[in-house]
């Protein structure tokens, strides 16, 4: 009964060995490279248009902040000016009730 059990064990521990080094293998195939290489594009192309995006809001903020764009909802499109504390404030918490 012991030695069905082992058998069984090492059996399994082999098919596992196998497939795994299978896997290795295939990663290292001109194919697995070019997916490889696929996928890590893809992840920085993502990651750049993250940084765009918080870039574009930024700027939108500061903006804002400097006076350059009419504040959101304004409906007669004049530009909203903040004084000097007004700039600080919204530089330093931008999320803030001054940003809205």
């Amino acid at each position: 009964m012991r030695r069905v059990f082992w058998v069984g064990v090492g059996a399994a521990i082999g098919v596992l060995v196998v497939r795994r080094a299978g896997r290795v293998a295939r990663a290292y195939t001109p194919q697995g490279v070019a997916d490889g290489l696929a996928s890590l594009g893809d992840g920085l192309r993502e990651l750049a248009d993250a940084v765009r995006d918080g870039m574009a809001e930024r700027e939108e903020e500061l903006r804002y902040a400097l006076g350059l764009d009419t504040q959101p909802g304004d409906r007669d499109g004049a530009a909203a000016r903040l004084d000097g504390e007004g700039i600080r404030t919204l530089l330093d918490d931008p999320t803030g009730p001054r940003a809205r």
